[in-house]
């Protein structure tokens, strides 16, 4: 019996909205067991290690935004007005400037049911590590 995968990856091309301009953005999706609450998206806008942008938000917000606009900070997802066939909109804002793309449903409800396959959504909680976590806290965090 093969082993119980504990991360899945979507890689998709999302179209970055810039008037005039037809750009496609290359972005995997990652979800693993060890970070249960979260979705890590990697954006390829270069060669080499330079040319990753790495983004990190809540899964229950990909999974909220599906269906209705939410998040009012860093990331904002929304669906598009053509209902349940339409895009996903997912605006991410920085000190550094702000970024609106166009994601294509179908990839992003597979990536989230795949990763819902690994942990159902009220039982991410089930999956932590309270004591490790605790431990790289008092190790590394500043509590100050």
């Amino acid at each position: 019996m093969a082993p119980r995968s504990r991360a899945v990856r979507s890689a998709m091309g999302l179209h970055l909205v810039v008037p005039g301009a037809d750009v496609i953005v290359d972005a995997v999706f990652r979800y693993d067991v060890s970070d249960p609450y979260a979705i890590h998206v990697t954006f390829r806008t270069g060669p080499g290690e330079d040319g990753k942008i790495e983004w990190l938000f809540a899964r229950q917000l990909l999974g909220a935004g599906l269906v209705a606009p939410i998040g009012d900070g860093d990331v904002r997802i929304w669906p598009g007005t053509d209902g349940e066939e339409g895009p996903i909109f997912l605006e991410l804002c920085s000190p550094s400037g702000q970024a609106l793309f166009e994601a294509p449903r179908e990839k992003l409800v597979d990536f989230l049911f795949r990763s819902y396959a690994l942990v159902a959504p009220g039982h991410e909680g089930d999956f932590l590590d309270i004591d490790a976590e605790l431990e790289l806290l008092l190790l590394h965090g500043d509590l100050a």
